[in-house]
């Protein structure tokens, strides 16, 4: 009686015995059977025997708590539900194909390596978690990250030696990726009297004590200068490392021009001031010129294209 089939179903979850479940494999017998149009038929394209699909097929009428498939004088005849249900299960059975064919298309595929260029305040700022992202997601790919200055970057590209590499201000119209932009900032001491100054311009900063930093690229502060016509009267130290003329900075050795992005949390003893007009520098993201961008090359891309 059907009151007795529940109250079963009900002492069963009681007692902690697990309800019968449906499986992909009912769900693949269901699929064969239907297309077969018998069960006899649906053994001869599957190899399972005829008891195991009866066993299969009353599983799953169990687990959904009714008929599915009406035996005839010759074959089988799917239900309303079992049309739907039939939908149902080979939608399940495409994709699992589908995942299968994606699953082997990635293995015959060679892993390959990315030989990625770029210079050192792009790798500490604007790169890591574009990094991270393509390492996640292609785990399978070897990434080469390899830091220079920015003119080596774009002879390696030229060459052909790297595989992508990030360019300062790539020209406008050009087949690069936009990464992002960095305005310059005008880094004083505290007590400076131009630190009172919302905005500054190059010319109050050119005669100043000047801490050059380069950070890695020809493009810094004395290119700035040369640019607007005009030249550091007073360089008093020069280094690589933009915390280096941060840190120099603040002890008061004179001013400086760096990137915003590198800028450190902690500003006691600094005052950043924001440069009149405003200038701004431009990652961009490219491949060589010379040949079509490899698998890895055109996977990163599309990531960095989707930042």
């Amino acid at each position: 009686m059907p009151g007795i089939r529940v109250e079963e179903k009900q002492l069963a979850r009681i007692r902690g015995i697990s309800a019968p479940t449906m499986n992909l494999s009912q769900l693949r017998i269901l699929v064969a059977v239907a297309e077969a149009g018998s069960v006899s038929g649906a053994v001869e394209t599957t190899g399972i025997t005829q008891s195991g699909m009866s066993q299969a097929l009353a599983a799953l009428e169990e687990t959904l708590g009714a008929k599915l498939l009406v035996r005839q004088r010759h074959g089988v005849a799917l239900t309303a539900l079992g049309e739907r249900v039939l939908h149902h299960a080979q939608a399940i059975s495409s994709h699992l194909d589908a995942i299968r064919r994606e699953a082997r298309a990635a293995g015959s595929q060679e892993p390959g390596s990315l030989r990625l260029a770029a210079f050192p305040s792009v790798f500490a700022t604007v790169l890591p978690p574009l990094l991270r992202r393509f390492r996640t997601r292609y785990p399978e790919i070897a990434l080469v990250a390899l830091e220079t200055d920015d003119r080596e970057v774009e002879t390696w590209l030229a060459d052909g030696s790297v595989d992508l590499g990030v360019v300062l201000n790539p020209d406008i119209g050009s087949d690069a990726v936009p990464l992002g932009q960095d305005a310059w900032i005008a880094v004083l001491p505290a007590a400076h009297p131009l630190a009172r100054h919302r905005q500054v311009t190059l010319d109050r900063l050119a005669s100043e004590p000047f801490v050059l930093a380069t950070g890695g690229c020809h493009l810094h502060a004395g290119a700035l200068m040369r640019t607007a016509g005009l030249s550091l009267a007073d360089i008093r130290i020069e280094v690589r490392d933009w915390a280096s003329a941060v840190a120099l900075v603040r002890e008061g050795t004179g001013v400086s021009i760096v990137p915003e992005s590198t800028l450190p949390e902690n500003r006691k003893g600094l005052k950043a001031v924001a440069l009149a007009p405003a200038i701004s520098r431009r990652f961009g993201l490219l491949a060589p010129t010379a040949r079509s961008p490899s698998r890895a090359a055109a996977l990163f891309l599309d990531l960095a294209r989707q930042a």
